[in-house]
Formats: structure tokens, C-alpha cells, sequence
């Protein structure tokens, strides 16, 4: 299984760079159109695209995978965010297959053994070939770990786990070949012309010299402008477009009741580890004594000046052994430390090994390992000669089993001991987690102090009594409540109503609240104006919510967008006014000051504008005035023009045009660069919208 072993590590760092790239890279092919799981009943569907249903079986035991490779490699828990964003990457993976499947399937694509076989071991190998089997310590491609692989895998039967691991491997860089051979093809239609290369370089390098009068919205107070309904609807009218919502959203106000950890609570436990600390003080297995009582089990291994935690690092240092420090507070936990041991030993250790995997057993193993110590020992074999017939750790086997140059902290506890402690020229025999290790320390580098520290913690938590005081508060909060009342019994009960707006269907969390599926789940099963069912526990929260909003997937009407545009409303109005004042005082005058002096607004002059990038130096990027000058004659007065900030006026003194366009070949690569860029993802929007693609994920996850 070591085969396997090692293409799960190097897959999951893999799948763990991928999780944000292009989702054209994981297109369907052949390997995956069997469909049979597709078709499992609606009790299974997680959506569909289509018609074509996604199984929620499958779904699911894509996550996981997906979610164990991440684990492993950031070494640590899920939060409710990574999981989300995990769980709407799969989403993508599933939906982009379905989609393209359909468009590969069409242009009768597909990749030749002999594809294949020049991507895998061919002179130019595929990107998730090379990441593979780069060898992490030189940074360079080790064809050689390839073909052995390959050599090992070949004579396997196909329901050998090693086996199907390596297909699913080569099936991904199918995959993937198969996404750029459809990306080619749809983007042999874009063109760039000489005209496009022409406007670009001048919209980027023509400058233009001109001076402004603005008249600022914020010269108008709010109080003396009055929106009409007319007004709001010709400006929904006009950017109607801007309001297509591609998910359902909705939005919510709650109230959350505290049952943090009480002062009490905190002296409590406090208390119960100052009772621990005479049996700590006189304890001679500390291990063990960790292992029953801490929170906590980590391993008690030798650590480095600044390794330990900031509130005992100096004091152990300074400190005798069984000493015990606390109880004190780090990290919302109550913490008992103890120093073990102290001892100036090496910064690093260079040392190999041979790893024995205990597949028949420990006893088997370590026999394994003690016989080849012997041989070694008797200078019969080397270690360069036994670690490819013997070593398990497949990484090392082709350098003898070399595993460099390492500091403390990098290695297992039981393995590091070993090495750190013993000295150079020792052979030593140590069971670690993967079987039994057969090490060599070839040389120690460096001195430096290192402390050996037990700790005991207790994570400050509320006791059922404070919780149950505020699920009760909660609770008489949810009885009194009515579809009508929320915001007079929160502020009855002196509670501040806090609100979440536009919450998608598959949030993890919510504006105070990191874990909140079970909240959004309610939301999206409910009717507006619905109050909670129940009172929602989140964390240290209890929460009572009530349904204010439901936006519904596709274009948004007035009504649903109407706050959220009044601003830019209220501005519309405001720069009729102010639009108005300037056409008002133009034809009496002949130059842009008298105008500003009429107005009461301040001449601005400006310089190197280019259209490319349309913003004005102190204000804004101002799209609609840029674009005006640059489409104005020199020396002659602007009409008024409603722009971002308020109300302009201008007029332009030059323009600088370039110098003659000496390479319009690189000039037209950057562009058809950037409509590349570009197309992916409108291609793979135009295809989703086409699918019809349904989403009922904010139900089921």
C-alpha cells in the first residue's frame, strides 16, 4: 500500500491547489459517463443540471475526500468557513462536469492513448504529473520515482487499491487535457484586430490636459431633496440589468442571548486544576498523568526558547526541573505546566532510515529492523543497499533513505528523541505511527537549551447553569413573539436586533455567528415574516430570527431593491439640480472660471488623463466625464455632466498624442491574453445559464 500512500500525499497537495483554479479542470470524460449514480431517486438530489440529477451521495463522498486532503495539509480542524468553501468548490467540480460533458461530448473530443502516454512519461509531461513527482528538497522533476512507480503498478490486477489510485490519477490529467483542448477550441473564435490594437495603445498612452468645475453632492443636504416614485423607477428602468440575482438570497433580523463563561464558571475551573496541582507536583509518570487529566493531549517533546507558549516560555527557562507554573489562563483555556527536564542538545540532525511497515504485525517488524541493524552493523550490507528492498517511505528509498538536514518540531516525538539525544554514529530502532523505524544519525549541528514541558488544560467553558440562564431568556423572548412585534420586543427586553442581509442558501455563517447551517437552513425553508421555531444555539449564542426579505433567483424587482438604490437615487436628483445650475449661468459666460465663480464651485486644473484609466486626481474614477473629454473639442465648454461625485463642467486645454505604435504584435497578444483570461469563466457562465441549473443545497448540507 505504500504505492498508494504516497499518491494520496502528493494527490492532496494537488487537490488542495486546485480547490481555487479554473473549474475547466475538472471536466467528465469517458471515465466518469457511466452516469449510473446520476439516477438514484429525488430523495438524492442535491440539484441538478439539465436534468441531469446530482447525487447527494455522491456529492458528499466527494467532500469528504476533498476535506481529509485539506485536513492533511493544513494539519488542523475544519471551520465552518473552510467547510463551506470546500463544500462550494465540490459543487463547482460537479456542476462544471455536467455542464461541459454535455459540450465535449457534442465536438466528439477526446485524448489518444498516445496523448495520454506522451503527458504521462513523454518528454514534456502534463503540470499535475510534474507537481507530483517533484522532489520537494532539489525543487526538480524526478522522472525516475515516475517510471519506477509506473513499473511497480503495471503488473497489479485492476482492483488493486494502488492501482485504481493510479487510474483516478491519470483520469484527472485526462480530464484536464480535455478542458484545454474545449478552452481551444471555443477561443480560436476570439480576434483581435488592428483597429482593436490601435484604440488600446491610445486609450492607454493619448493624454489629455483639461480643467473641471464641480459641484459636490454633498452641497446639497439630503433634507431638500424629495424622491418621487418616478424617480425611483427611472433609475431601476435604466439599470435594470444591474439587479439579476443568480441565487436566491435572503435576509433576516435576530437576536442572540449570551452564555459565555460566567465569572463563576471561570473560578471553577480555575479551582479544579488548583486541586490538580499537589498530584502534578508529585507525579512521576507525566505522560500518563497528561493523558487522564488534560483537555489536551499533546505530545511532551523537547522545545527551542520561543517555541513554548508566551506566558510560560521565559519562566521555564529560567526554571528547575518539577517546577509547576499556574494555573493561568492562555488561549481560553486554564493551563497547568510542568517542566520535565532541561538539556542543551543540537539545533538540527541529519540522519536516514528504513521503515519497516508492520503489515504482519509489530513483533514481525521490529525483528526486521534488528536483523537489518546486524547487517549493517557488520558492515555486510549498507543502508544505501537494504532501503529500496526493505523502507516503506518510498520518499527516501532512492537516495538510501536520506531524509536530510532536520530541526525539532518536524519529526514524530518518538523519532526525534531518538535522534536528538542520541549522537552521531548511532544506529537505533524506534516505533512510530507508520511501523518500526531503523535510523542512522549521521551528524548534529549546532547547541541550544531546549525544555521538556508537560501541560494540563482545562478550556474555559460555560457550566449548564449559565447556559441554561440564558436558553431561558431565549426562550420567553420566542413565546412573547409575534409575525408584527420583533423589533418592539427586542427593544422591550432591552436586546439590540441585529440583521444578516442577502444570506445565500449555503452560508456557514452569519454577521456575529460563525456557525450558523442550522440558522440558514431555517431560513430557507421558511416564508417571509416567519419567526424561528426554536431557539438557535451558536457557539457561547442562543438566537431567535425572524424572515424580513426573500430575493428571489432572476432580475429583482423595484421593490426588492428599493433601499438598496436609494443613494444612488438621491444622487440622480441631486445632480439634476446641480446640472441644471451650471446650464443655468454657461451662456453668459466665456471661460470655465466665470462659470465656477457664478456657481460657487472651485476651477480644478488636470493633466495626464489617459481613457484607459478614468480617474480624476483627488476624486473619483469619474467614467462618464473621462469618456466626454476624451470625445470633446480642445478650448471649447462642456455641457453639465452628472458624474460619480456630483455635477461637472469642463473644458479641455490639450491632448498629447503618442508616439507611433513600434510593436503591434505584443500590443495585440496582451489583448487576446486578457480576452482569454476573460472568456473562461463567460463561457462557463453563458453554458450555466443555458442548463438551467438547480440548487438545493441550502436544504440538504
Amino acid at each position: 500500500m505504500a504505492i498508494m500512500g504516497y499518491l494520496r500525499e502528493r494527490m492532496g497537495k494537488i487537490v488542495a491547489g486546485v480547490i481555487g483554479l479554473s473549474l475547466f479542470a475538472f471536466i467528465a470524460t469517458e471515465a466518469v459517463k457511466s452516469g449510473g449514480s446520476f439516477f438514484k431517486g429525488d430523495n438524492n438530489e442535491l440539484g441538478s443540471v439539465g436534468g441531469e440529477k446530482i447525487p447527494l451521495d455522491e456529492f458528499n463522498k466527494a467532500f469528504e475526500q476533498s476535506a481529509a486532503q485539506f485536513k492533511q495539509q493544513s494539519g488542523g480542524t475544519l471551520s465552518p468557513q473552510i467547510t463551506s468553501y470546500i463544500q462550494e468548490n465540490t459543487w463547482n467540480n460537479f456542476v462544471s462536469k455536467a455542464i461541459v460533458r454535455k459540450e465535449v461530448d457534442k465536438l466528439g473530443l477526446m485524448v489518444s492513448p498516445d496523448e495520454t502516454q506522451s503527458m504521462m512519461t513523454g518528454t514534456n509531461p502534463s503540470q499535475q504529473v510534474i507537481q507530483s513527482f517533484t522532489d520537494p528538497q532539489t525543487g526538480k522533476f524526478d522522472r525516475d520515482r515516475l517510471l519506477n512507480i509506473i513499473s511497480r503498478i503495471k503488473p497489479l490486477k485492476d482492483d488493486n487499491p494502488d492501482k485504481i489510485n493510479w487510474n483516478e490519477f491519470v483520469t484527472q490529467v485526462i480530464e484536464a487535457k480535455l478542458g484545454e483542448k474545449y478552452i481551444a477550441m471555443v477561443s480560436t473564435g476570439l480576434y483581435v484586430n488592428s483597429l482593436d490594437v490601435k484604440d488600446s495603445y491610445e486609450a492607454k498612452n493619448k493624454l489629455a490636459d483639461f480643467k473641471y468645475a464641480l459641484l459636490d453632492y454633498a452641497s446639497v443636504a439630503d433634507s431638500k431633496v424629495t424622491l418621487t416614485d418616478a424617480d425611483y423607477k427611472s433609475y431601476y428602468d435604466e439599470h435594470k440589468a444591474e439587479f439579476k440575482n443568480p441565487q436566491e438570497l435572503r435576509s433576516i433580523s435576530y437576536v442572540s442571548f449570551n452564555a459565555a463563561p460566567s465569572k463563576e464558571d471561570s473560578a471553577t475551573i480555575k479551582h479544579d486544576l488548583e486541586k490538580l496541582l499537589p498530584d502534578f507536583k508529585a507525579s512521576t509518570n507525566d505522560s500518563l498523568f497528561v493523558q487522564i487529566n488534560s483537555e489536551t493531549k499533546a505530545a511532551i517533546i523537547y522545545r527551542y526558547k520561543s517555541q513554548l507558549d508566551p506566558k510560560i516560555d521565559t519562566v521555564m527557562f529560567k526554571a528547575s526541573p518539577g517546577f509547576v507554573y499556574g494555573p493561568y489562563l492562555s488561549n481560553g483555556s486554564y493551563k497547568l505546566a510542568k517542566l520535565i527536564d532541561t538539556r542543551v542538545g543540537p539545533d538540527s540532525v541529519k540522519a536516514r532510515h528504513i521503515l519497516i511497515a508492520p503489515a504482519q504485525g509489530m513483533a514481525k517488524a521490529l525483528a526486521t529492523a534488528d536483523s537489518l541493524k546486524k547487517l549493517i552493523e557488520s558492515g555486510k550490507k549498507t543502508f544505501a543497499d537494504l532501503a529500496p528492498m526493505y523502507s516503506a517511505d518510498k520518499r527516501s528509498v532512492a537516495k538510501g533513505g536520506e531524509l536530510g538536514t532536520f530541526g525539532r518540531g518536524t519529526m514524530e516525538p518518538a523519532f526525534e528523541d531518538a535522534v536528538f539525544n542520541g549522537k552521531k554514529g548511532d544506529l537505533k530502532i524506534v516505533n512510530i505511527s507508520y511501523g518500526v523505524s531503523l535510523v542512522e544519525i549521521e551528524d548534529q549541528k549546532g547547541s541550544a537549551k531546549v525544555v521538556k514541558v508537560a501541560v494540563v488544560d482545562k478550556p474555559l467553558a460555560a457550566s449548564s447553569k449559565t447556559q441554561s440562564a440564558a436558553y431561558s431568556k431565549a426562550q420567553a423572548f420566542l413565546i412573547a413573539l409575534t409575525k408584527d412585534n420583533f423589533d418592539q420586543e427586542a427593544k422591550k427586553a432591552g436586546l439590540i436586533a441585529k440583521t444578516a442581509d442577502n444570506v445565500s442558501g449555503t452560508a456557514a455563517a452569519l454577521p456575529g455567528v460563525d456557525d450558523a447551517r442550522e440558522i440558514v437552513r431555517w431560513i430557507f425553508k421558511s416564508a417571509k415574516g416567519d419567526i424561528s421555531d426554536q431557539v438557535f444555539t451558536a457557539g457561547n449564542q442562543y438566537i431567535v430570527a425572524h424572515l424580513t426579505e426573500i430575493k428571489p433567483k432572476g432580475t429583482l424587482s423595484l421593490d426588492l431593491v428599493k433601499k438598496q438604490i436609494e443613494p444612488a437615487v438621491r444622487n440622480e436628483v441631486k445632480g439634476k439640480l446641480l446640472t441644471d445650475k451650471f446650464a443655468a449661468v454657461i451662456p453668459g459666460s466665456s471661460t470655465i472660471e466665470q462659470i465656477a465663480q457664478k456657481t460657487g464651485a472651485k476651477v480644478v486644473p488636470v493633466q495626464n488623463i489617459v481613457f484607459a484609466n478614468p480617474v480624476i486626481p483627488g476624486s473619483s474614477a469619474e467614467y462618464k466625464v473621462v469618456g466626454a473629454v476624451f470625445g470633446s473639442k480642445i478650448n471649447k465648454i462642456s455641457k453639465p455632466i452628472a458624474g460619480q461625485q456630483g455635477a461637472y463642467v469642463f473644458i479641455v486645454n490639450s491632448f498629447i498624442n503618442p508616439a507611433p505604435l513600434t510593436n503591434a504584435v505584443r500590443e495585440k497578444q496582451q489583448i487576446a491574453q486578457a480576452m482569454l483570461q476573460r472568456s473562461e469563466g463567460q463561457i462557463f457562465d453563458a453554458l450555466k445559464d443555458k442548463d438551467n441549473v438547480k440548487d438545493y443545497r441550502s436544504k440538504l448540507l
